[in-house]
């Protein structure tokens, strides 16, 4: 990061709209809090209609704010009685469905966003952006005859050409195939970092947040739950909203041990979180697919009940002896069948309990 400074600040931002039967107002965004600094990308991550999109179109300056402050560099643009126009607030949008122009080519698409500029200027920096976005031999071509992929950097391009402080994209890589998706993710973070763009992202696709985003806000009814950097969200979420929506996960029944342990059915694991007062006490411990090993040599076994073939890996759903169903990680080369019992192991480092 090039500079610690607050680029985006949120501040108890509540939005709300008319409810569909005229009878009164239903809240979208309620008390929601994040900064984000110079350089940073960070992602709103939720399912369908928990308020992200309003939140990305209330930055925009689209969406009036019932209460709270939106500040880009530390101008209030938007709260209960100032709205900044939109054309005012350099803020770049990358759309879902990357809105280019058909009657246009790639380089007319970028040039677009750049009428402040003399006309003989504008196409010498649509092309450098091209350049940027490793598309200047599609200059000529039009978007459909462009992939999916190579529109996604035009759209980037363009949003990036007249130099905003903030570019927002709003499921930019939904109408992608998912093998695209991560990819993308990847390339779209190259390209941002490289030009030192401060960027917010909304997706519902977790791997798309983890593959771009320094910082993601977990979202779930209006309100960020956590934000934080996608490792501390993996490893240490913040409640069971969280744990669960984010990776591969299930919670089983454990006890309290002495020496700071808790005993599930696979075995015995040591707690990050002093519970020596809550000895014999039952908890919920997360098992993500990741802390599960599969092992030819184990006593331990358990019974494949489904498996989804990744590539690399399968993940697949295993039946304990209990009939509690968990997954994990095996590598493609154990292809084992439906019904069959394999050998597992515990290979937790990081254990992430919840009280009953």
């Amino acid at each position: 990061m090039n500079s610690a400074h607050t680029l985006l600040s949120i501040k108890q931002l509540e939005i709300d709209y008319p409810s569909r039967d005229g009878q009164g107002r239903v809240t979208a965004v309620k008390d929601l809090n994040l900064d984000l600094d110079q350089g940073e990308i960070g992602c709103l991550l939720g399912s369908s209609g928990c308020g992200k999109s309003t939140v990305l179109r209330a930055i925009c300056g689209f969406e009036p704010v019932k209460a709270g402050d939106i500040l880009l560099r530390d101008q209030v643009v938007s709260s209960a009685s100032i709205h900044i126009p939109p054309n005012q607030r350099k803020v770049g949008m990358v759309f879902q469905d990357f809105a280019l122009f058909p009657h246009l080519n790639v380089l007319q698409n970028i040039a677009f966003g750049l009428q402040h500029l003399p006309a003989q200027h504008r196409s010498t920096v649509a092309m450098e952006w091209l350049k940027r976005v490793s598309l200047s031999d599609k200059a000529d071509a039009y978007p459909h005859e462009l992939s999916g992929g190579q529109q996604q950097r035009v759209a980037l391009a363009r949003a990036m050409a007249p130099e905003p402080d903030l570019i927002l994209l709003d499921e930019p890589f939904s109408s992608l195939d998912i093998e695209l998706r991560e990819r993308l993710a990847g390339e779209t973070r190259e390209i941002l970092k490289a030009n030192n763009i401060t960027a917010l992202l909304v997706t519902h696709d977790q791997y798309e947040a983890f593959a771009i985003a320094d910082k993601i806000g977990v979202m779930s009814e209006g309100k960020v739950v956590q934000w934080d950097i996608p490792y501390e969200l993996y490893h240490k979420p913040i409640n069971r909203y969280v744990a669960d929506f984010i990776g591969r996960g299930v919670f089983v029944k454990g006890i309290v041990q002495a020496n700071n342990k808790v005993k599930i059915e696979l075995g015995e694991l040591d707690l990050e979180e002093d519970r020596s007062k809550e000895l014999g006490k039952e908890i919920d411990v997360l098992l993500r697919a990741d802390d599960i090993q599969h092992d030819d040599h184990s006593t331990l076994l358990a019974e494949v009940v489904r498996k989804t073939f990744r590539g690399a890996d399968f993940l697949y759903t295993l039946k304990l002896s209990s009939g509690t169903e968990i997954y994990a990680f095996v590598p493609s080369h154990h292809d084992h069948a439906i019904g069959e019992k394999i050998g597992i192991h515990l290979v937790a480092d990081h254990v992430v309990t919840f009280s009953n």
